[in-house]
């Protein structure tokens, strides 16, 4: 252990942080160090007005819009399964089902173009947002919906 590192270990064992302001509060990290000082009051306006970044708020939109067409695809698969066990017509059932899938499909593919769109916005790659996989997905929220029951 170096010097400094001994001193803090003395110290620590001696109390002397026992009593520090602030002791057992969430840290508030709402200043952003490396941010210009000029304008500091003009990005802290911003943010308490709900303002982002424009890249922020596709991104947003696109995981807004991922959730929307998985929410929709786990109806489909659920009104599927339970159609099916009420002896509804099987071809009835699975046509309406591969219409879900297609829609579905539809649905990523315009997606995938928006997240292409979205990662040549980002100001660094590791903001980029992987492109979603068709088979991928379906066999994700089919597996997912069939544990649940």
């Amino acid at each position: 252990m170096s010097g400094v590192e001994d001193q803090i270990r003395r110290a620590m064992e001696q109390g002397k942080f026992s009593n520090l302001r602030g002791k057992g509060k969430p840290l508030h990290l709402d200043d952003n160090p490396l941010e210009d000082p000029e304008w500091r009051m003009a990005h802290h306006m911003l943010q308490s007005s709900g303002y982002t970044l424009p890249w922020i708020e596709t991104r947003q939109e696109i995981e807004a819009g991922i959730e929307k067409a998985r929410t929709s695809l786990k109806r489909a698969w659920d009104w599927r399964n339970t159609t099916l066990q009420e002896k509804h017509h099987p071809a009835e059932v699975e046509a309406e089902w591969k219409r879900a899938l297609a829609a579905f499909e539809d649905e990523i593919v315009s997606i995938n173009k928006r997240i292409f769109s979205y990662n040549l916005e980002v100001p660094a790659e590791q903001f980029q947002r992987q492109m979603l996989n068709v088979e991928r997905e379906v066999e994700r929220i089919i597996k997912l919906q069939d544990e649940d029951k």
